[in-house]
């Protein structure tokens, strides 16, 4: 990690978890960066470690009770947060998370994220069996929704002695995030399209034929881009998860629909993301009237759409990159070097599809990268918006090295 934190205020929040202890090493891997760190605790938290130790790695006086100074404590939380280039809570338990994504403030952490406009990164540390249920992933889910980066946890041995899914992620790991989040976007001022979700062909007013296609990959595109300083529009066919913190939203519901939506703003953008499932066929001659059942087999002609990610790439200009999706059931790899080639895009994101707990409707993904130039990176599962990450961060290297090819020339 080569970038600094100078001069940068970075407010820590320590909450109550067996990790806490390991705050204190994030503390002091920020400060090594540069960082000006205030840190915090939470009631809970001061049970596992001491305000003295903060105090006396960072040198700033350390909150615990948000009434402990009373004349005070209503600027120092906004004042705080006003200063703050990153808020971080890390370890961050059940009870911490569900505060903030309900938005309480009942601890000191708690009202500097809601007062703060600079980005807020949270990382998870708890059982596993807590981490997994509903109520926590609902939260995570919303705070993502709102822009908070979310440090996954790592799988190893927890308190409890047992093996799982929640051990805080590396203070190393979290630093560099926060480095990242600090820094200007690398996608700064970069026109983003993504299109997400699937689409309805309608057979009659009241039914139609559409695909398992959640959303959630394309929205974690979006999303990802967008924290990097992308000017994100989204064109997304129907689902039911929020839009993505700072992008612009166009809702389509049929191929036709999207295609035309798409074609419309593909030559203004740098990049464009084709995550959508989007159907290969529409029905002939959709009724008007709802079909009634009968006692005869029904037949209905089915007829090809038109392929979106064929037409961008055949119009694809100079310094526009095209990322494609082959979501596959069988011989991954070989159709999706079909396609990368046949559809002349840059970059091609394989998955199987048929492989339990990946893919549609789930929140993690699996698959291959493969690169116009031959290159293919394996991406094992992970969280889908990890998983964006990794993508956008291939789209952030192609970028530069086009970038420098012009240079060079």
């Amino acid at each position: 990690m080569t970038e600094r934190l100078d001069d940068k205020t970075i407010v820590l929040g320590v909450t109550g978890s067996i990790a806490a202890y390991k705050g204190a090493e994030l503390a002091r891997r920020l400060m090594d960066l540069g960082a000006d760190v205030h840190a915090t605790l939470t009631r809970a938290g001061a049970e596992f470690i001491t305000p003295l130790t903060l105090r006396t790695l960072t040198g700033n006086p350390v909150t615990v009770d948000m009434f402990e100074e009373p004349s005070e404590w209503q600027v120092k939380h906004v004042s705080l947060a006003e200063r703050a280039a990153a808020v971080v809570v890390a370890p961050a338990s059940a009870d911490a998370i569900a505060k903030l994504s309900l938005g309480l403030a009942d601890e000191f952490i708690c009202t500097v994220a809601l007062a703060t406009r600079a980005p807020v990164i949270v990382a998870p540390a708890m059982n596993d069996k807590m981490l997994s249920h509903p109520a926590t992933q609902e939260h995570l889910e919303r705070l993502r929704a709102r822009g908070v980066r979310i440090i996954e946890p790592e799988t190893g041995r927890l308190a409890s002695g047992a093996v799982g899914h929640g051990r805080l992620a590396d203070p190393q790991v979290i630093a560099a995030a926060v480095v990242e989040a600090v820094a200007p976007g690398d996608l700064e001022g970069v026109r983003v399209l993504v299109t997400a979700g699937p689409t309805r062909e309608p057979l009659d007013p009241v039914r139609f034929l559409s695909n398992r296609s959640s959303g959630k990959m394309g929205y974690a595109l979006a999303e990802a881009a967008a924290r990097r300083g992308a000017e994100v529009t989204v064109v997304s066919g129907p689902v039911s998860i929020p839009v993505p913190a700072g992008c612009r939203m166009k809702a389509v519901e049929t191929a036709a629909e999207m295609r035309r939506e798409v074609m419309r703003r593909f030559p203004r953008c740098r990049v464009l993301i084709a995550a959508a499932a989007v159907a290969d066929y529409s029905v002939a001659g959709a009724g008007k009237k709802k079909l009634k059942r009968g006692d005869e087999p029904l037949s209905v002609e089915l007829v090809p759409t038109k392929d979106i990610l064929a037409e961008c790439g055949d119009r694809k200009k100079a310094g526009q990159l095209l990322v494609g999706f082959a979501a596959e059931t069988e011989d991954l790899l070989p159709h999706a070097r079909e396609k990368l080639a046949a559809k002349k895009v840059d970059l091609l994101v394989a998955n199987d599809v048929s492989q339990p707990g990946i893919g549609f409707e789930s929140d993690r993904n699996a698959g291959y990268l493969l690169l116009a130039d031959g290159a293919e990176v394996e991406l094992p599962e992970m969280e889908k918006a990890a998983f964006a990450e990794r993508i956008i961060d291939a789209v952030v290297e192609r970028l530069g090295a086009r970038e420098g090819r012009r240079r060079r020339r």
